[in-house]
């Protein structure tokens, strides 16, 4: 048994309600981990929203760190008192403890904290898929990644500061600005009180950017649209404001345009790409390149609060519950 966030209906925050769950011992291939940090992600509130379906009802969240307390049999890889996270699931994360095949879960080097390994794990992978593999950042391009404060922002234009390229990023709010900057943001834009892509091609000397990272979704859509350079690529892998509406292929057509959709399941499918990700990550963080700021912390009971601060977008950076 354990203490766990469950939702018997989609909705609102207020769907969330914190209640007792069965545990079982780990199956064969499993670890379990009492858990110290866990991850308030933005799929977490697509799940809870229904935007992305899950079976009801259900637990929440994906992403979690903790220690190894019992294993199942065939488990060789991982012991019990051994620090591990995990950022693809099972869904269930927001509990006291939680079953996870072994396969799916990374070591936690020393020198990275719990708090730091559960802001960084789904929000740096992610960002090592963006900047590396699915558009690979050249030194000397200028690039365009939109909510440049957030948790993906906050570890991406760090990240594509240190290949050697010219960030340009885009915030809610004026207060956000030196935030950005501090991120590695060499230009900053607030959204809502400036033209993005007016903006953008000023920056650029009306070439517009070979790339546009969109995690907002609806509300940045069309500004990453027009903020593109001929033959760019539009990279929309999140929903933050919404999702896209339909839209047809053919406003792509003028500029000869790329559009991709990408998730991090489809890049970490094998336990080999989960955990070379997550070294390109830890490495980059221990390096120095990438510097983490201690994330915004609320106990297991708030995590409808935590989901109201989050979509308010009333924090920076990253979110984690307490058990």
């Amino acid at each position: 048994m354990t203490r766990a966030i469950r939702f018997s209906e989609t909705g609102g925050p207020e769907v969330l309600r914190l209640a007792d769950a069965e545990l079982p011992p780990p199956a064969a291939g499993e670890i379990r981990l009492r858990q110290t940090a866990i991850a308030v992600n933005f799929i977490d509130t697509y799940h809870r929203s229904g935007l992305y379906p899950v079976k009801l009802p259900s637990g929440l969240g994906l992403e979690a760190v903790g220690v190894v307390d019992a294993i199942g049999a065939g488990v060789i890889d991982f012991a019990v008192g051994d620090r591990a996270g995990y950022c693809t699931g099972p869904i269930g994360a927001y509990a006291e403890a939680a079953n996870l095949p072994a396969a799916r879960a990374v070591k936690i080097p020393h020198d990275i904290s719990d708090d730091i390994a559960a802001s960084i794990l789904m929000k740096g992978m992610t960002s090592e898929y963006l900047l590396r593999r699915t558009y690979p950042v050249k030194a000397g391009e200028t690039i365009l990644f939109h909510a440049a404060a957030g948790g993906v922002g906050q570890v991406a234009c760090q990240w594509a500061k240190a290949l050697g390229a010219t960030v340009i990023g885009t915030v809610g709010s004026d207060a956000k600005v030196d935030l950005a900057k501090s991120f590695g943001c060499d230009h900053v834009i607030v959204s809502g009180r400036e033209d993005i892509a007016a903006r953008v091609m000023e920056i650029t000397g009306g070439k517009g950017v070979p790339v546009s990272y969109d995690g907002v979704g609806k509300d940045s859509f069309e500004a990453s649209i027009a903020s593109l350079a001929i033959r760019g690529v539009l990279v929309s892998f999140g929903n933050a404001s919404g999702p896209v509406p339909p839209f047809s292929p053919a406003i792509l057509s003028p500029k000869s345009l790329y559009l991709t959709r990408p998730g991090l399941f489809a890049y970490v499918g094998t336990t080999q790409e989960l955990r070379d990700s997550a070294a390109a990550l830890f490495d980059v963080v221990l390096s120095g390149k990438v510097k983490i700021a201690d994330p915004a912390v609320y106990a297991l009971s708030d995590a409808a609060r935590a989901h109201e601060d989050l979509q308010a977008r009333r924090t920076t950076g990253s979110i984690i519950l307490r058990p």
